[in-house]
């Protein structure tokens, strides 16, 4: 089938704006509480007035939704509460007629338990080759009743569980880096790499312009499975950055490379070693790959600048162009985040109860956007983000869904704050996330006082968070000197983050007091009004300069 759409661009993936949308929260079309295809499909006007030049669509396959929906039950089939494959590929094609690509994620690392291998793997027991496609394996100790490592998984506790044999007894163990919903897959056995090849396939088939790799370098794991060393070395960990992993990603890539307009792998890649983390971008592996070390970091000067240049430096081997994010559906909203005394982000801090400023939050989340749009490469938007959403931090216990929060035993508030629906319009839930005649209240309560958060109560506001992001979309897709490119820093001091892009400039001022401008011809965009002429704290302006 012929699509309409944006004219064949070959780099189009080195300087976008992506949308990244999590569908459950994003827009109700049926009325059930949950956002599903139709309402993504209700709501792409919106998204091409945003001006954004492709989305990220967050897991929409069949799926038990034990962890949101990464854990897949079946990579060719929509589950149900979004939709059907014909509203999938329908919204692929009309998005793209709007001039907006879609990237569908895919979760190699694991599937579902409710995955018709694991079914087939517990039914058919020890030694078969249906558990040789997974990692079950023997217990330690006489009667097996000791886990096979000590392994430890980001939702906390153990990374295994224990089988019960058809006459009840207990049997082998099985590996599982996240939830014992999450059974990791064995990539040594054939059947995984031509499944997932297979997969890439099919939804390219289908339109989509790129895969973003969940967990993409903890897919190989050492088959000895030895115990996890006290300092790993680079490529000893045995279960993350194997060096087994190119050799996956570099078929993968053939595979993108095949079709003839072009189809990007994004990776999700933790890791602190830059040497490490360039290898994955070597022209024949991924084409990019995110980079969360900034969005972990605080609001200070000299901790993004030191983030900017480490990121800058790790993709120059490659030439790969990096990415810049401030949030996704896993990691605590700006606007809280950034209010803080820590405005850093790591999981492992999670807690309920810590005081946040929002006011201060929410004028220093201003002023990021303009920072990660105007340096170089692409840039991710999460949904709500550019509504200025904070994170929902007083959800009833009762609504808690995130694995994270219940393994943590309750210390980790979970991901579900930064997952409350979307607010659309009205002044009062649902406002507008479901339809007038819902039948179910949203998955998730939203909070009573969004009414001034809608996107129709910032339409018309030019200082809402809405018309600035719209702002820093349309001036950046405008500028020339924005997006892929080289950048070069100013020194304005200490408490200054500045740097030149061509013919403009981005200032950010982290100081107590206002600054002034650099010299320049023209104000281009400003995160918030200047103080008698100058940049106040926790301001950034984008600025027309002499080259």
């Amino acid at each position: 089938m012929t699509q309409a759409g944006p004219a064949p661009d070959p780099r189009w993936w080195r300087d976008a704006v992506i949308y990244q949308v999590y569908p459950r929260s994003f827009a109700d079309g049926d009325g059930d509480g949950t956002g599903d295809i139709a309402g993504m499909r209700s709501r792409l006007a919106y998204l091409a007035e945003l001006g954004v030049d492709a989305i990220w669509v967050t897991p929409w396959y069949a799926s038990p939704l034990a962890d949101g929906g990464y854990d897949v039950a079946d990579y060719r089939a929509i589950d149900p509460a979004f939709g059907t494959l014909a509203e999938a590929e329908a919204l692929i094609a009309e998005a793209r007629a709007l001039g907006i690509r879609t990237i569908v994620d895919v979760v190699p690392n694991h599937v579902s338990d409710a995955h018709a291998w694991f079914r087939a793997a517990l039914a058919a027991g020890p030694g078969s080759t249906e558990r040789a496609r997974f990692w079950f394996h023997p217990g330690k100790g006489p009667d097996g009743s000791q886990i096979p490592t000590h392994w430890r998984s980001d939702f906390a506790g153990t990374t295994w569980t224990r089988t019960t044999n058809p006459d009840g007894t207990p049997g082998e163990w099985y590996l599982h880096l996240f939830t014992p919903q999450q059974p990791d897959l064995n990539w040594n056995h054939p059947d995984v790499v031509a499944e997932h090849l297979d997969i890439l396939r099919f939804w390219f088939d289908r339109g989509a312009a790129g895969i973003r790799i969940d967990s993409a370098a903890l897919l190989v794991k050492d088959a000895d499975l030895p115990e996890v060393p006290d300092q790993p070395g680079p490529g000893e960990h045995p279960h993350v950055d194997r060096d087994e992993l190119h050799d996956i990603y570099r078929a993968w890539r053939s595979v993108a490379d095949s079709y003839p307009d072009s189809r990007v792998l994004v990776g999700e890649v933790w890791l602190g070693d830059r040497d490490r983390f360039a290898r994955y971008l070597r022209p024949d592996e991924m084409h990019t790959a995110f980079n969360f070390d900034f969005m972990s970091r605080p609001w200070q000067a000299a901790a993004l600048r030191a983030s900017i240049d480490s990121t800058l430096e790790a993709h120059l081997p490659s030439g790969a162009p990096p990415t810049w994010v401030l949030s996704n559906h896993d990691v605590t909203r700006p606007v809280t985040r950034y209010g803080r005394d820590d405005s850093s982000f790591a999981f492992a801090a999670k807690r309920f109860g810590v005081p946040t400023d929002l006011a201060v939050g929410r004028r220093r989340a201003r002023a990021a956007a303009l920072l990660v749009a105007a340096l170089p490469g692409c840039w991710y938007v999460y949904q709500g983000e550019e509504l200025g959403l904070p994170e929902v931090e007083d959800l009833p216990l009762d609504v808690l869904e995130d694995p994270m929060h219940f393994r943590s035993g309750g210390l980790d508030p979970g991901r579900d704050g930064c997952r409350v629906p979307l607010p659309w319009s009205g002044s009062e839930p649902p406002f507008g996330f479901s339809p007038p005649n819902a039948t179910h209240d949203p998955w998730l309560p939203q909070p009573k006082d969004w009414q001034s958060l809608t996107v129709e109560a910032q339409e018309d506001d030019p200082a809402s968070m809405l018309a600035l992001y719209r702002a820093v979309v349309r001036v950046r897709r405008t500028e020339a000197s924005l997006g892929d490119g080289p950048m070069t820093w100013l020194d304005l001091g200490p408490q200054v983050l500045a740097f030149v892009r061509g013919d403009v400039t981005c200032v950010v001022n982290f100081g107590a007091d206002p600054i002034d401008l650099p010299a320049h011809t023209d104000v281009l965009l400003l995160s918030s009004p200047l103080d008698a002429g100058r940049l106040p704290r926790d301001c950034a302006g984008w600025l027309r300069t002499t080259p």
